[in-house]
């Protein structure tokens, strides 16, 4: 049965009008709007590999500053770069008063069921919208298991919707879809398989395009079409600080992440303290090599209490 995958199967990736994600917009497409962006300023980011504003996020802005400050027109680059600042923050959501922030907690979002009991029993039902859940665990604790099996129940009941699969590492399966899905019944495989759209994603720049160009598509879709889940398998083999600076509104996302050595060679998430504070939800999975049975508990979460677990068992090993 083949399923829309771009670089293995024939997968597609998420297209608009059935196009190719496009690049992101350089440094020059913001001059017309953004005088002191003007070519001379151009020219000293170009000699430092910053072409784009996303260059310029992940460059280092107190020696960019330095730089800058050793140029004969320093003024005019340090007008360009509080430029630069300017179209950043005008990104930003505006602050939300605490009324607005009950009000969007306690209004009623769709729950997303992962196909996990365990998972599902312990967050009250599964993903929620409006959410980034982030699953830890070390090598081998069933984490990309758990990212298919909720790829293929969400595909399956959410029927029309779509879920995207952003594959980092080469880890998605097909196969293992299929294997969450009855097989005797041929025509709910094939929607299943349809409306799962997997990008495979080797490194940060091509991720900054096809999260950028996933925004764009999200901003415009409506009904049946729309993206109901973004899975991230995984986020810490590219650190994408997008995805902690734009609302996941009208989709649930999910993100898997690895454990590295702590204090006393005790496991912690890795990415360390920035990237810390963006899930909404952290779950912690680990897994019982003798009966094949995976842990889950809460490490973080805005609702409900921290250390709970449960555990469940894949299905279709």
């Amino acid at each position: 049965m083949a399923i829309n995958q771009e670089s293995k199967l024939g997968f597609n990736s998420y297209p608009v009008n059935g196009e190719e994600p496009r690049e992101m917009a350089p440094l020059k497409s913001l001059e017309q709007h953004h005088p002191h962006i003007d070519s001379s300023f151009q020219s000293f980011c170009a000699s430092l590999g910053i072409l784009s504003v996303e260059d310029f996020l992940l460059n280092d802005h107190y020696e960019f500053a330095a730089i800058a400050e050793r140029q004969p027109n320093s003024e005019r680059i340090k007008q360009g770069i509080r430029e630069i600042f300017s179209i950043i923050d005008g990104q930003r959501q505006p602050l939300l008063n605490g009324m607005e922030l009950l009000d969007d907690a306690l209004r009623n979002k769709l729950v997303l069921s992962t196909g996990c009991d365990g998972i599902d029993l312990l967050l009250e039902g599964g993903l929620r919208e409006g959410q980034l859940t982030e699953l830890v665990g070390p090598s081998c604790s069933g984490k990309t298991q758990v990212c298919l099996q909720a790829a293929s129940n969400v595909a399956k009941n959410q029927m029309g919707h779509r879920v995207i699969y952003i594959d980092t590492s080469n880890s998605f399966s097909p196969q293992r879809i299929a294997c969450f899905v009855d097989l005797a019944e041929g025509r709910r495989l094939q929607n299943v398989m349809n409306n799962i759209f997997c990008r495979s994603v080797f490194d940060i720049f091509t991720m900054f395009r096809v999260l950028h160009q996933l925004e764009s598509n999200m901003r415009s879709q409506r009904g049946p079409q729309m993206v109901r889940l973004i899975i991230v398998d995984s986020i810490s083999s590219l650190i994408t600080p997008i995805l902690g600076g734009s609302g996941s509104q009208g989709h649930a996302l999910m993100v898997t992440n690895h454990t590295v050595g702590g204090e006393g060679g005790v496991p912690k998430p890795a990415l360390g303290e920035t990237w810390k504070s963006i899930p909404h939800v952290r779950l912690l999975l680990s897994r019982d090599r003798e009966n094949n049975a995976t842990s889950v508990s809460i490490v973080k979460h805005s609702s409900m209490a921290s250390g709970t677990t449960a555990s469940f068992v894949i299905s279709g090993r």
